[in-house]
């Protein structure tokens, strides 16, 4: 019997069907090519001109935005260096909530730069050692670029200007409506502790019709459904939370039942509903005049009616959490009579038609109130995911202003400073890495050229301007995307906040050089069966009523 005989080379070693890609031209070009294609399709959505995108992903639903973290998710991006930008950017929107563009577009233009200099001649740990210095030398530059502090996070207005810039570059024109109200309803919910404020208790609710002009902040929580019975207000409300469905319990295990008579069926029928009435009527002893459960069965209905007790279907496990936390209730798995600490309280809870849409909202009059709510309302409902997902990049804004105040110039009027300082930089550097650092300083030029070329201005006429004015000292001038000028962005008051600059050049920077590393691809043959599911956060796919 004879032996294996393997054959030669790599393809002796691995399993057939595996692909095996190497070397400059194959592996590390391709990457490059493959970053420069995603990168294309982010640049330009980027800026307050920034054009959308239609995405339509695998489940079929139509996404129309120009949200740099939304089109990338959605995209479902498959090759592995491409994944590597699209993970930088998720972990940026994760850390300060904006700038997950800049990553991208920053990060694929790197590697643009880079693949010149490759041809160049230039060794790929040259490049990476370039790139690591001046990234270290940029965020340093950026401390000291800082122009403005908010010296007060609970001032409005303070907190209104920090944030417009994020809403502006998603929601242009609607950044005055906006910015007050996320202002607003972060400051109502900001713990004396500011490290643990937290980005869920800040909440949307969209309700279709009017326009964003009409859109209010609540503090408390807004479930847009109506409640089940008849009573619709109440004030000074005792909530009580559960989990379970409120209705006559059934066995665990099955079982058969003989009865011999009518009068016996009655008997029988009358025990469930005494044990459930004496289950509520503990409930009400208790003080409960509000119920929230994902069900109410008919007969308890009955009950709750005339115990005069509001009930409020919540068939959301993350609406009922929110409820909770908002009234201080503890949520129950058990049909159980709460204790004083599991009992919530609320101020006002009432049935509201906001529009023709009815919704429960658990009004908390009090100022230091756990939970805010933005009512939205706008005419279509891509407007209003768009609104929303410009909200929640002002709320991880605010959240990173509650760590590090400190803002720069906004309008690429920072990107430019730095491109100028990397140029003088790289012209004292004697060794190799000073290709790498012009070239570093060339990519970051590139984000005011965004915005210029989405603006449909002459990109290379007001580049220029920009450039003479930070020449001549002028640190702050930024791009007027609507005059198609040059304009100092600090009196425009158009900021970015410092932290997002920093954490945008480290995570882009590490990406690049984590792709330029890369010699070889080795491919596994792809295994048959359904594909796992994705993990995502509890709130991505909470669609329930």
């Amino acid at each position: 019997m004879m032996g294996y005989m393997p054959s030669a080379g790599l393809g002796g070693l691995l399993k057939d069907g595996s692909k095996h890609i190497s070397g400059v031209d194959e592996a590390v070009l391709r990457n490059i090519d493959a970053c420069k294609q995603l990168g294309a399709i982010v640049r330009t959505s980027m800026g307050p001109n920034g054009m959308n995108k239609m995405v339509i992903n695998h489940l079929g639903k139509l996404f129309v935005t120009s949200d740099a973290a939304t089109i990338v998710r959605e995209l479902d991006v498959v090759h592995p260096a491409a994944k590597l930008l699209v993970m930088a950017s998720q972990t940026q929107e994760r850390e300060a909530g904006d700038g997950t563009g800049f990553v991208i577009v920053f990060g694929a233009q790197l590697l643009e730069k880079a693949e010149a200099l490759l041809r160049m001649g230039l060794h790929t740990a040259e490049i990476i050692d370039g790139y690591g210095r001046a990234a270290a030398f940029v965020m340093t530059e950026l401390e000291n670029l800082a122009v403005k502090s908010v010296t007060d996070v609970t001032d409005r207005s303070q907190v209104s200007l920090a944030i417009r810039s994020a809403i502006a570059s998603k929601q242009f024109g609607l950044e005055d409506i906006l910015a007050p109200l996320v202002a607003d309803a972060c400051v109502n919910v900001l713990p004396k502790n500011l490290n643990t404020f937290s980005v869920e208790n800040v909440r949307v609710a969209k309700i279709q019709g009017g326009d964003l002009s009409q859109s209010v902040v609540v503090k408390g929580t807004v479930l847009v459904r109506d409640s089940e019975g008849t009573i619709k207000h109440l004030s000074n409300a005792k909530v009580g939370v559960y989990t379970c469905d409120i209705d006559a319990e059934n066995p665990e295990t099955k079982g058969t039942v003989l009865l011999n008579s009518a009068e016996e069926f009655m008997k029988y029928t009358r025990s469930e509903e005494d044990a459930l009435e004496a289950k509520l009527k503990a409930i009400v002893d208790a003080g409960v005049n509000v119920i929230v459960s994902p069900k109410f069965g008919d007969m308890a209905m009955h009950f709750l009616e005339r115990f005069q007790v509001m009930a409020i279907k919540c068939a959301s496990k993350f609406d009922l959490r929110r409820v909770a936390r908002s009234t201080g209730a503890v949520a129950l798995p058990k049909m159980d009579p709460p204790s004083t600490d599991e009992i919530g309280i609320c101020d006002k809870v009432s049935v509201d038609e906001i529009g023709s849409t009815k919704c429960v909202i658990f009004k908390q009059e009090s100022e230091s109130s756990r939970i805010a709510t933005i009512v939205l309302r706008a005419s279509t409902e891509n407007v209003l995911d768009d609104a929303e997902r410009a909200i929640d990049d002002a709320v991880n804004v605010f959240k990173s202003l509650t760590r590090d105040q400190r803002l720069v110039a906004g309008a690429g009027a920072s990107e430019l400073e730095l491109a100028k300082r990397l140029s003088e930089f790289s012209a004292s550097c004697p060794s190799l890495d000073q290709y790498a650092i012009k070239k570093y300083g060339e990519a970051m030029e590139e984000i005011p050229r965004c915005f210029a070329e989405n603006s449909g201005e002459d990109a290379s006429a007001l580049l220029s301007s920009l450039q003479a004015a930070h020449a001549n000292g002028q640190a702050d001038a930024g791009i007027d995307v609507e005059s198609g000028t040059v304009m100092s962005a600090t009196e425009a008051g158009v900021y970015d906040l410092l932290s997002s600059k920093l954490w945008a050049v480290r995570l882009a920077t590490e990406a690049v050089n984590t792709i330029l590393r890369i010699d070889q691809i080795v491919m596994a043959k792809t295994a048959g069966g359904p594909k796992p599911r994705d993990m995502m956060p509890g709130d991505v796919n909470d669609d329930a009523p």
